[in-house]
C-alpha cells in the first residue's frame, strides 16, 4: 500500500516535529540547569504558583493532579513555598480536616518576577522575529500544547490545561 504525496509530506513533517521535540526538551532542561547553577530559585516549586494564582485556593491533591505530578513531589515543593512565605495553608470551608493552598502577596510578587524574567529571556531569543512570526508561532505552539494536553489522563479539556500552565 503506497502513500499519497500529501501523506508523505505530512509524515515527513511529523518526523521532523518528533525530532524537534526532544531537542526542545533538552534545551529547556539546559536552561533550568543553568539557572540553578547560577543560584536561581527552585523553579520546580515556583511553577506551582501559577495555577494557584489562576485558579485560586486549591487542595494539594488537586494541584498535584492538575500539574500531573506525584503527590509526594508536590508536598516537598509546597513545604518549600510555605517556608518561603509564598503560599499559606488555610482551612477548607467544605472539610475542616483539609486545607487549601493560597498565594500570599509575596507569592504574587514572585510570579511577577518570574514572568518578567521569562519575557526578557524570550525577547532575546526572538529578537529577529517579526511581530507576525511571533503571533503565528504563539498560536501554533498553543495548539500543539492543547493537543498534547488532550492526550494526558484527566485532561480532556485543552482550555483547562491552559489555565494551569506555568
Amino acid at each position: 500500500m503506497s502513500t499519497s504525496p500529501s501523506e508523505g509530506r505530512r509524515d515527513s513533517g511529523l518526523l521532523a516535529l518528533s525530532e524537534q521535540m526532544p531537542r526542545f526538551m533538552r534545551l529547556i532542561h539546559g536552561i533550568k540547569a543553568q539557572h540553578t547553577a547560577e543560584g536561581g530559585r527552585d523553579r520546580a516549586a515556583s511553577v506551582l504558583l501559577f495555577p494557584l494564582q489562576r485558579l485560586g485556593p486549591l487542595r494539594q491533591s488537586a494541584l498535584a493532579e492538575l500539574v500531573h505530578a506525584d503527590p509526594s513531589t508536590i508536598s516537598r515543593h509546597i513545604t518549600l513555598l510555605v517556608e518561603r512565605g509564598l503560599v499559606v495553608r488555610v482551612a477548607d470551608e467544605s472539610d475542616g480536616r483539609a486545607s487549601r493552598l493560597v498565594l500570599t502577596d509575596a507569592g504574587h510578587s514572585e510570579l511577577d518576577e518570574l514572568r518578567a524574567e521569562r519575557v526578557a529571556f524570550l525577547r532575546t531569543v526572538v529578537a529577529d522575529w517579526t511581530d507576525d512570526e511571533l503571533a503565528t508561532f504563539t498560536g501554533l505552539f498553543d495548539r500543539l500544547l492543547d493537543g498534547i494536553a488532550a492526550t494526558l489522563p484527566n485532561d480532556q479539556n485543552p482550555a483547562s490545561s491552559r489555565t494551569v500552565s506555568a
